[in-house]
Parts: structure tokens; C-alpha cells; sequence
């Protein structure tokens, strides 16, 4: 009787164990599975290579429900629109996968956390500018153009649920800067605050000393399908 009973626990702790390793392992081969397919597909809609994470559901389950409780998305490099150099942390909640991935999905809601530093802004405005300095005291931007011979200052600010950008003041040795050459920094700057993917818009905006930090927020959306997806065997 001791030697079956003990044969029993033996069996018992093989079986626990095997359903432990099972377990283990097929969350770890959805974990792959899954984060492959929504790693290019928000990678594709935010323009850069991301890191992603996922929410306390385990993945597993995914593969059955296609649900995903939410992504946490970070990147260094971030390109919204003609910006460059935006470091961006995102969550996005309730993601729903439509055929296995392949038809992209549907997000819930979302919110961002966008920094974009004075190196960042002037490699976006290119040529236009060779300087940038910000000031928190005023929240205003301030650029050197033309080789630092002129002077332009900006403010930025939410005007509804969009970032304007607006002249506060511009000089060339005293004198009043082409309008032209204004206006395409002004343009070119306020583009790159509002062109935002899946639905995010933005909330607050406020000026740092290394530049500026955009606060958004997003509500449902849409989740497109990486390309070459659909024609490929990665699916969640």
C-alpha cells in the first residue's frame, strides 16, 4: 500500500510537472507568435523599430480569443509625420486581432507620452535652422536661422484638440524676417505636432529645457495589417 501510494505521488508530481513545462512552453511560443505580428503592425503605423510589452493576460489565450488586455510601446526614433527623433511611450488597450492578425484589428483606446528633443527639432527643420534652445519660463522655442545671423522665437499650444505653433517674434540684424522663410518653419513645425497615428491626438504640450513633451490620447481605432502580411504565415 505504501509502494503504490508513493508510485502515485511520483506519477502525480510527473504529470503536474509536464503540465507546468506545457504550459510554460506554449505561452512562450504564443508570446513569440504574437509580438511578432503586433510588433509589425505598430511598427509599420509609428514609422521606426519598437519595443513592445504586454498586459497581465497571458498570450496563450490570445491565440484563441485574439484578445490582447493592452500593448505598451516604446521607441527612440519615432518619425510622425516629417518629425524626427521623437521618443515615444504609448499604451494601447483593448486590442482585438481580426483573422489571426493578418486583418490588423481594432484598438480600444490609447495614451502617449511624446518627447521631442531641441537635436531632434532642428534635424527635422533641416537646412531652415541651425540652432534651437527652449525656455520653460516662457514656453517658447528659440531658433538661430541663416547661420545665426536671425532670430525666431515660437510658442507652441493646444487650440482645440491640435498643437499650433505661433510667431512670437523674428529678426534679421533688426529687421523683420522674410515671411516666407517664416512661415515654412512655423509650417513645417506645426505639421510634424499633428500628424499622429491611431487616432492619438494631443492633450497637453509644454516646452522643457531639451525641448518639448506632447501628452495624448486616443479612443477606438483602427489597427491596419502590417504589408506583406497577409500573404505571409505570421499570424497571432
Amino acid at each position: 500500500m505504501r509502494r503504490n501510494r508513493k508510485t502515485l505521488l511520483i506519477v502525480g508530481l510527473v504529470v503536474a510537472l509536464l503540465l507546468v513545462g506545457g504550459l510554460g512552453g506554449g505561452e512562450a511560443y504564443a508570446r513569440h507568435r504574437v509580438e511578432n505580428c503586433i510588433s509589425s503592425q505598430f511598427q509599420q503605423q509609428m514609422g521606426s523599430k519598437i519595443d513592445v510589452s504586454f498586459g497581465w493576460k497571458p498570450l496563450l489565450l490570445t491565440m484563441f480569443d485574439n484578445k490582447v488586455s493592452s500593448v505598451t510601446v516604446d521607441s527612440d526614433d519615432t518619425k510622425f509625420g516629417p518629425a524626427q527623433g521623437m521618443v515615444v511611450h504609448a499604451t494601447f488597450n483593448d486590442v482585438v486581432l481580426k483573422d489571426d492578425g493578418k486583418a490588423g484589428g481594432t484598438i480600444g483606446s490609447s495614451t502617449a507620452d511624446v518627447t521631442w528633443s531641441n537635436d531632434g527639432i532642428v534635424k527635422t527643420l533641416g537646412g531652415l535652422v541651425s540652432g534651437a534652445t527652449s525656455d520653460p519660463s516662457t514656453g517658447t522655442l528659440s531658433f538661430s536661422v541663416l547661420g545665426g545671423l536671425a532670430q525666431l522665437q515660437v510658442k507652441p499650444q493646444i487650440v482645440g484638440d491640435k498643437v499650433q505653433v505661433q510667431t512670437v517674434a523674428a529678426s534679421l540684424l533688426g529687421f523683420g524676417l522674410p515671411t516666407d522663410l517664416v512661415s515654412g518653419i512655423v509650417d513645417l513645425m506645426t505639421e510634424s505636432l499633428q500628424s499622429y497615428p491611431m487616432g492619438l491626438t494631443a492633450t497637453k504640450v509644454e516646452v522643457t529645457k531639451d525641448g518639448l513633451h506632447i501628452a495624448l490620447k486616443g479612443g477606438p481605432a483602427d489597427l491596419q495589417p502590417a504589408q506583406g502580411q497577409q500573404q505571409t504565415s505570421v499570424t497571432c
